[in-house]
C-alpha cells in the first residue's frame, strides 16, 4: 500500500480532516519512528508489533560474488520488525 492509498483510506474514515492534514500526520508519524530508531530506541505499537535496530557484526572475509575478491564488510545497523501475536493470528485466519 502506498502513501496516497493510506491517505485516501484515512480520508474515507475521517472526512472532516483535510487531505494535507492527513499527509502531515502520516509524515510526522514516520519521522518520529525514524528519529527514535536513529537514537537506538525500540518502538512498540500494541496490536501491530515492535520495530528495533539489530547491529550486524563486521566481517573481515567477505567475497565479491562477481570477481571472487576478498572484501571487508563493516558493521552496520539493520531495522527489524517483530509482528504482534494479534497481527499474526489475524493474518493466518
Amino acid at each position: 500500500m502506498s502513501r496516497p492509498e493510506i491517505i485516501k483510506q484515512l480520508k474515507e474514515k475521517y472526512p472532516k480532516l483535510k487531505h494535507s492534514e492527513l499527509g502531515f500526520v502520516l509524515d510526522s508519524f514516520c519521522e518520529d519512528i525514524k528519529t527514535a530508531l536513529k537514537k537506538g530506541q525500540r518502538i512498540e505499537i500494541r496490536g501491530l508489533g515492535i520495530f528495533f535496530i539489530k547491529e550486524i557484526k563486521e566481517k573481515y572475509s567477505g567475497r565479491n560474488p562477481k570477481t571472487g575478491e576478498l572484501i571487508y564488510i563493516p558493521k552496520k545497523n539493520k531495522i527489524r520488525f517483530k509482528p504482534a501475536k494479534n497481527l499474526k493470528e489475524y493474518i493466518n485466519e
